[in-house]
């Protein structure tokens, strides 16, 4: 699906990805600590599955995080398994503490 438009809802401690229409289609959900955002779980709805919408809410939320300046912690197995396929990213991951 192409115009999948990605904001952040932090009311809601989520990213979300819409339709062109405002239709919500898939979220991420995330907390914060501190400059870091731990990602926690991604659903999509599923009559919108198999279109890339997910693929496409993770980059976004990713994007946004980066221009914010924070790092992320992946909880969620699909934030988890994209990163893995994105080398691109693995600046935003936050390395843990020794």
């Amino acid at each position: 699906m192409t115009d999948v438009q990605v904001t952040d809802a932090p009311d809601e401690h989520r990213f979300e990805a819409r339709s062109p229409e405002g239709v919500l289609l898939g979220f991420s959900v995330y907390d914060t600590i501190g400059t870091t955002v731990v990602f926690t779980h991604t659903e999509v709805d599923p009559a919108y599955e198999g279109r890339g919408i997910a693929s496409t809410l993770v980059q976004g939320a990713l994007d946004a995080v980066r221009a914010s300046g924070r790092d992320v912690v992946a909880f969620c197995p699909y934030v988890k398994a994209w990163l893995g396929r994105h080398p691109e990213y693995q600046d935003l991951v936050r390395a843990p503490h020794a």
